[in-house]
């Protein structure tokens, strides 16, 4: 699965036990665009910066590869979706994995992506 950088920010929580368990068991991935959506965010103090650095050293980070920015290209030309969106779509779609989010809504009208939202 290829978590979406909403449910990291989500795991980081004191009361994620429950997600932290679920992102745990399973073979887990994440973008590099999560790297810097989450990472990059100007607002995180140095506990918050120091958690999510450790999560980004222990997790399996999946590049920008051709692949994935020629389907993030095909994606945008058939919806105006946002940038980052569309890469960790891509990144799903080529490496052929459910992508985990609670933003269900961005990413349900993509054919062929399987969308699950561990928090419902």
């Amino acid at each position: 699965m290829l978590i979406d950088s909403n449910i990291i920010i989500y795991a980081a929580r004191p009361d994620a036990l429950k997600l932290l368990s679920y992102i745990e068991t399973r073979d887990t991935f994440v973008s590099a665009i999560s790297y810097v959506e989450v990472l990059g965010f100007s607002r995180l103090n140095n506990a918050e910066r120091r958690w999510f650095k450790n999560f980004f050293d222990n997790a399996d980070l999946l590049p920008i590869s051709q692949s994935v920015l020629d389907e993030a290209v095909r994606l945008r030309q058939q919806r105006a979706v946002k940038l980052g969106d569309a890469l960790i779509a891509a990144t799903a779609l080529v490496h052929h994995l459910e992508l985990v989010t609670h933003n269900i809504s961005d990413f349900s009208w993509i054919a062929g992506l399987r969308v699950v939202d561990p928090l419902a």
